[in-house]
C-alpha cells in the first residue's frame, strides 16, 4: 500500500497510537475522543454537544460514552448547584485515568461523594456555563495538568505506584517541571519506574525521592543570534560577519596592523638620525673654557 502524507504546519492534535487503534473502542468513541482533545483551551463543550456537531447518532453516542467511561478516558461526577440544581462535570483526558487520578486532575470531590440537599458543593475548576447541562472541566494550570497526568500514565502502567487523589495532587508540579525542562513522558516513566524494590511501602515518598534527586538540569539558554553580514571598512569590498566589534575583515586588520608598525619604525629611524645629527654639531663647536 502506499502512502502520502504531508505533516500539517498549524490547527492540528497531537492523538496516540494507543487511541487510533484501540481494540475495545469503536469509531464513534475514538471520533467524539479526538473531537474533545482537539478543541482549544477555554472551549467547554459538552459530549453531547460534541456528538451533535460530529453528526453522531444517540445511540451510537450513548454507546460510545459508555466505552470511553469504561476505558477511563472519560469521567464525570454529578454536582449539586449552589441553587440546588444538578449537573455532570466531566473531565476528557488522552491517557486512561482511575478515579482517584480524575479526581485528581478534576480538583473536585472523589466520584461518588454527592453533597446533601442545600451544601454548597465544590466549585468545577474551569470556566461557569449556566446553562450547560454538561461540563467539562479544564485545570488551570497547565505544568501542573501535565504532570498529573504524567504520573498517572506512570501509575497506570506500573500497578506498585499506585497514588492516591492527594498523593497526584502533590506530586503534579514535580513532574511538571521535568516536563518543562524537556523529558518526554517516556523519559519520564522510565526514570521513575526504573529498578523498583519488590516491595514498596509509600508509593508517594517513592516517587517524591526520585523526582526531586533525579530532577533534570535546566534547559541551557539558547545561542546568541549571529550578527548580520556588513562590508568590510577596510576598502576590500568583501561582506564579513563581526563576531564581536570588529570592523574590518582579517586581512584588512593585519595588513593596516602592519602598515601601523611600518610607520612607527620610520619615525624612530628620522629621531635617530636627528640625534645623530645633534651630537655631531656639537662635536664641531669649540670649546667655551679655552
Amino acid at each position: 500500500m502506499l502512502k502520502h502524507a504531508i505533516a500539517p504546519a498549524g490547527f492540528f492534535t497531537q492523538v496516540s497510537n494507543e487511541i487510533i487503534r484501540h481494540p475495545r473502542l469503536s469509531a464513534e468513541a475514538v471520533r467524539l475522543l479526538t473531537w474533545q482533545l482537539s478543541l482549544p483551551d477555554g472551549v467547554d463543550q459538552s459530549l453531547s454537544q460534541t456528538a451533535e456537531r460530529a453528526g453522531i447518532k444517540k445511540t451510537a453516542f450513548m454507546r460510545a460514552k459508555r466505552e470511553l467511561i469504561a476505558e477511563g478516558y472519560v469521567h464525570e461526577w454529578r454536582r449539586q448547584g449552589r441553587d440546588g440544581r444538578w449537573s455532570r462535570p466531566q473531565l476528557v483526558s488522552n491517557v486512561p485515568l482511575t478515579a482517584e487520578e480524575a479526581a485528581a486532575v478534576h480538583g473536585g470531590r472523589p466520584t461518588g461523594e454527592e453533597p446533601a440537599v442545600g451544601e454548597p458543593a465544590v466549585r468545577s475548576v474551569g470556566r461557569s456555563q449556566e446553562k450547560t447541562e454538561e461540563k467539562t472541566s479544564h485545570p488551570p494550570h497547565p505544568l501542573a495538568e501535565r504532570g498529573a497526568q504524567a504520573l498517572a500514565a506512570v501509575a497506570y502502567a506500573e500497578r506498585r505506584l499506585r497514588l492516591t487523589a492527594r498523593d497526584v495532587a502533590r506530586l503534579a508540579p514535580l513532574a511538571g517541571e521535568w516536563l518543562l525542562r524537556g523529558t518526554t513522558v517516556k523519559q519520564l516513566r522510565a526514570e521513575l519506574t526504573d529498578g523498583l524494590p519488590d516491595h514498596i511501602r509509600s508509593p508517594a515518598g517513592l516517587l517524591r525521592d526520585r523526582l526531586t534527586r533525579k530532577m533534570p538540569d535546566p534547559a541551557p539558554e539558547p545561542a546568541p543570534r549571529p550578527q548580520p553580514l556588513r562590508a568590510c571598512s577596510g576598502g576590500c569590498g568583501r561582506m564579513i560577519r563581526p563576531v564581536a566589534d570588529e570592523t574590518a575583515c582579517r586581512d584588512c586588520r593585519v595588513e593596516s596592523a602592519e602598515s601601523a608598525d611600518d610607520t612607527s619604525g620610520a619615525v624612530a629611524a628620522t629621531q635617530r638620525g636627528m640625534a645623530a645629527i645633534r651630537e655631531a654639531l656639537l662635536a664641531r663647536l669649540p670649546d667655551p673654557a679655552t
